[in-house]
Protein backbone atom coordinates (compact mmCIF):
# COMPACT_ATOMS: atom_id res chain seq x y z
CA UNK A 1 0.00 0.00 0.00
CA UNK A 2 1.25 3.67 -1.04
CA UNK A 3 2.28 5.50 2.02
CA UNK A 4 1.17 8.65 1.53
CA UNK A 5 3.20 10.12 4.03
CA UNK A 6 6.09 9.28 2.13
CA UNK A 7 4.31 11.28 -0.71
CA UNK A 8 3.54 14.23 1.39
CA UNK A 9 6.69 14.67 2.68
CA UNK A 10 8.75 14.22 -0.59
CA UNK A 11 6.49 14.16 -3.61
CA UNK A 12 9.27 14.85 -6.20
CA UNK A 13 11.45 12.08 -5.47
CA UNK A 14 8.14 9.49 -4.77
CA UNK A 15 6.55 10.13 -8.61
CA UNK A 16 10.47 10.37 -9.58
CA UNK A 17 10.74 6.30 -8.37
CA UNK A 18 7.46 5.53 -9.79
CA UNK A 19 8.27 6.87 -13.24
CA UNK A 20 11.89 5.82 -13.11
CA UNK A 21 9.99 2.15 -12.70
CA UNK A 22 8.04 2.40 -15.42
CA UNK A 23 10.89 3.76 -17.68
CA UNK A 24 13.33 0.76 -16.41
CA UNK A 25 10.17 -1.61 -17.41
CA UNK A 26 9.85 -0.34 -20.68
CA UNK A 27 13.05 -0.45 -21.83
CA UNK A 28 13.43 -3.93 -20.80
CA UNK A 29 10.42 -4.83 -22.95
CA UNK A 30 12.08 -3.17 -26.05
CA UNK A 31 15.14 -4.78 -25.40
CA UNK A 32 13.35 -8.38 -25.16
CA UNK A 33 11.49 -7.62 -28.16
CA UNK A 34 14.67 -6.53 -30.09
CA UNK A 35 16.15 -10.12 -29.05
CA UNK A 36 13.54 -12.28 -30.22
CA UNK A 37 13.37 -9.43 -33.30
CA UNK A 38 17.06 -10.49 -33.94
CA UNK A 39 16.66 -14.32 -33.30
CA UNK A 40 13.55 -14.47 -35.58
CA UNK A 41 15.93 -12.39 -38.59
CA UNK A 42 18.57 -15.14 -37.99
CA UNK A 43 16.11 -18.07 -38.25
CA UNK A 44 14.69 -16.53 -40.98
CA UNK A 45 17.77 -16.89 -43.32
CA UNK A 46 17.88 -20.91 -42.52
CA UNK A 47 14.26 -21.77 -43.17
CA UNK A 48 10.62 -20.35 -44.54
CA UNK A 49 8.78 -18.22 -42.15
CA UNK A 50 5.86 -20.80 -42.03
CA UNK A 51 8.13 -23.02 -40.55
CA UNK A 52 9.21 -21.19 -37.83
CA UNK A 53 7.37 -22.09 -34.46
CA UNK A 54 7.24 -19.67 -31.22
CA UNK A 55 8.70 -22.63 -29.61
CA UNK A 56 11.62 -22.39 -31.70
CA UNK A 57 12.38 -19.22 -31.77
CA UNK A 58 12.06 -19.00 -27.70
CA UNK A 59 14.52 -21.74 -27.30
CA UNK A 60 16.74 -19.99 -29.32
CA UNK A 61 16.33 -16.84 -27.72
CA UNK A 62 16.84 -18.33 -24.23
CA UNK A 63 13.29 -17.39 -23.57
CA UNK A 64 10.02 -18.41 -22.50
CA UNK A 65 6.60 -19.04 -24.26
CA UNK A 66 4.77 -16.66 -22.00
CA UNK A 67 7.28 -13.98 -22.59
CA UNK A 68 6.75 -14.36 -26.04
CA UNK A 69 3.25 -13.80 -25.98
CA UNK A 70 3.16 -11.35 -23.25
CA UNK A 71 4.32 -9.32 -26.25
CA UNK A 72 3.15 -10.73 -29.65
CA UNK A 73 0.05 -12.44 -30.58
CA UNK A 74 2.29 -14.94 -33.11
CA UNK A 75 5.24 -14.87 -35.43
CA UNK A 76 3.58 -12.56 -38.48
CA UNK A 77 2.91 -9.83 -35.39
CA UNK A 78 6.87 -10.04 -34.17
CA UNK A 79 7.39 -9.88 -38.17
CA UNK A 80 5.49 -6.88 -38.41
CA UNK A 81 7.24 -5.15 -35.59
CA UNK A 82 10.16 -6.18 -36.85
CA UNK A 83 9.74 -4.80 -40.30
CA UNK A 84 8.45 -1.30 -38.58
CA UNK A 85 11.09 -0.86 -36.01
CA UNK A 86 13.80 -1.30 -38.22
CA UNK A 87 12.37 0.79 -41.18
CA UNK A 88 8.92 2.25 -41.47
CA UNK A 89 9.15 3.95 -38.11
CA UNK A 90 12.47 5.59 -39.63
CA UNK A 91 10.99 7.05 -42.70
CA UNK A 92 8.06 8.67 -40.55
CA UNK A 93 10.59 10.64 -38.74
CA UNK A 94 10.69 12.70 -41.95
CA UNK A 95 8.27 15.34 -41.10
CA UNK A 96 9.14 17.61 -44.02
CA UNK A 97 7.55 16.41 -47.20
CA UNK A 98 10.67 17.59 -48.72
CA UNK A 99 12.26 14.58 -47.18
CA UNK A 100 9.96 11.81 -49.25
CA UNK A 101 12.61 11.64 -51.47
CA UNK A 102 15.13 10.37 -48.50
CA UNK A 103 12.35 8.19 -47.02
CA UNK A 104 12.28 6.23 -49.99
CA UNK A 105 16.16 5.58 -50.64
CA UNK A 106 15.59 4.42 -46.86
CA UNK A 107 13.44 2.43 -47.75
CA UNK A 108 15.32 1.06 -50.82
CA UNK A 109 18.44 0.97 -48.94
CA UNK A 110 16.66 -1.32 -46.39
CA UNK A 111 15.39 -3.70 -48.54
CA UNK A 112 18.59 -4.30 -49.96
CA UNK A 113 20.47 -5.00 -47.11
CA UNK A 114 17.82 -7.29 -45.96
CA UNK A 115 17.04 -9.00 -49.12
CA UNK A 116 16.67 -12.52 -47.74
CA UNK A 117 15.06 -12.05 -44.89
CA UNK A 118 12.46 -9.55 -46.52
CA UNK A 119 12.16 -12.38 -49.33
CA UNK A 120 11.08 -15.14 -46.79
CA UNK A 121 8.21 -12.84 -45.54
CA UNK A 122 7.17 -12.49 -49.05
CA UNK A 123 6.82 -15.90 -50.08
CA UNK A 124 5.33 -16.90 -46.50
CA UNK A 125 2.78 -14.43 -46.63
CA UNK A 126 2.42 -13.29 -50.36
CA UNK A 127 2.63 -9.78 -52.07
CA UNK A 128 -0.96 -8.22 -50.93
CA UNK A 129 0.02 -9.50 -47.34
CA UNK A 130 3.65 -8.22 -47.45
CA UNK A 131 2.57 -4.83 -49.01
CA UNK A 132 0.00 -4.10 -45.81
CA UNK A 133 3.22 -3.83 -43.47
CA UNK A 134 4.48 -0.30 -45.39
CA UNK A 135 1.08 0.84 -47.20
CA UNK A 136 -0.15 3.18 -43.97
CA UNK A 137 3.58 4.69 -43.76
CA UNK A 138 4.10 5.30 -47.19
CA UNK A 139 0.36 6.69 -47.59
CA UNK A 140 1.02 9.37 -45.12
CA UNK A 141 4.82 10.51 -47.08
CA UNK A 142 2.91 10.46 -50.32
CA UNK A 143 -0.16 12.39 -48.70
CA UNK A 144 2.33 14.96 -47.12
CA UNK A 145 3.91 15.18 -51.26
CA UNK A 146 0.05 16.05 -52.12
CA UNK A 147 -0.23 18.79 -49.52
CA UNK A 148 2.55 20.17 -50.49
CA UNK A 149 2.82 20.89 -53.82
CA UNK A 150 -1.51 21.71 -53.47
CA UNK A 151 -0.25 24.61 -51.14
CA UNK A 152 3.04 25.15 -53.57
CA UNK A 153 0.19 25.84 -56.89
CA UNK A 154 -2.17 27.64 -54.43
CA UNK A 155 -4.84 25.55 -55.47
CA UNK A 156 -7.65 23.89 -53.28
CA UNK A 157 -8.66 20.36 -54.30
CA UNK A 158 -11.74 18.34 -52.99
CA UNK A 159 -10.91 15.81 -50.14
CA UNK A 160 -12.21 13.29 -52.39
CA UNK A 161 -9.84 13.78 -55.38
CA UNK A 162 -7.15 14.29 -53.18
CA UNK A 163 -7.48 10.85 -51.31
CA UNK A 164 -7.74 9.80 -55.01
CA UNK A 165 -4.54 11.21 -55.74
CA UNK A 166 -2.78 10.18 -52.23
CA UNK A 167 -4.31 6.38 -52.68
CA UNK A 168 -3.00 6.14 -56.29
CA UNK A 169 0.06 7.18 -56.03
CA UNK A 170 1.02 5.07 -53.08
CA UNK A 171 -0.14 2.14 -54.67
CA UNK A 172 2.48 2.81 -57.57
CA UNK A 173 4.91 3.36 -55.56
CA UNK A 174 4.58 0.22 -53.56
CA UNK A 175 4.08 -1.71 -56.76
CA UNK A 176 7.85 -0.47 -58.05
CA UNK A 177 9.50 -1.05 -54.92
CA UNK A 178 8.32 -4.55 -54.57
CA UNK A 179 8.91 -5.56 -57.78
CA UNK A 180 12.34 -4.52 -57.14
CA UNK A 181 12.68 -6.52 -54.05
CA UNK A 182 14.50 -9.92 -55.27
CA UNK A 183 15.63 -8.41 -58.60
CA UNK A 184 18.88 -7.58 -60.28
CA UNK A 185 20.17 -4.18 -58.25
CA UNK A 186 20.85 -2.98 -61.90
CA UNK A 187 20.20 0.91 -61.38
CA UNK A 188 21.28 2.90 -58.74
CA UNK A 189 18.96 3.56 -55.52
CA UNK A 190 19.53 7.53 -56.19
CA UNK A 191 18.54 7.16 -60.09
CA UNK A 192 15.32 5.02 -59.23
CA UNK A 193 14.16 8.06 -56.91
CA UNK A 194 15.21 10.43 -59.21
CA UNK A 195 13.02 9.47 -61.83
CA UNK A 196 10.17 8.26 -58.96
CA UNK A 197 10.24 11.93 -57.57
CA UNK A 198 10.72 13.74 -61.73
CA UNK A 199 7.46 11.37 -62.85
CA UNK A 200 5.10 11.39 -59.15
CA UNK A 201 5.80 14.92 -58.80
CA UNK A 202 5.52 16.47 -62.37
CA UNK A 203 1.53 14.37 -62.87
CA UNK A 204 0.25 15.21 -59.10
CA UNK A 205 1.37 18.68 -60.29
CA UNK A 206 -0.39 18.12 -63.60
CA UNK A 207 -3.70 16.41 -61.87
CA UNK A 208 -4.33 18.78 -59.35
CA UNK A 209 -4.34 22.07 -61.93
CA UNK A 210 -5.97 20.19 -64.37
CA UNK A 211 -8.59 19.22 -61.67
CA UNK A 212 -8.41 23.17 -60.83
CA UNK A 213 -9.05 24.33 -64.06
CA UNK A 214 -12.26 21.83 -64.52
CA UNK A 215 -15.09 23.44 -62.64
CA UNK A 216 -17.21 20.13 -63.21
CA UNK A 217 -15.58 18.75 -60.90
CA UNK A 218 -17.02 20.67 -58.19
CA UNK A 219 -20.06 20.18 -58.88
CA UNK A 220 -20.08 16.58 -59.85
Amino acid sequence: MVNLLKIIENPARFYYNVYGDVMKNEEISYNTKRKMSATLKELMKQKDLSKISVSELVKKANLNRKTFYYHFQDINELLKWTIEEEAVHVINNFEKSDDYKEALLFLMDYIESNDDILMCAYDSIGREGFKKFFYDDLYEIVKKLVYSIESELNHVITNDFRNFLIRMYTGAALNMIFDYLGEPKNIKHEKTVHYLDLVIKSSIKASITAFSEDKTNYIL
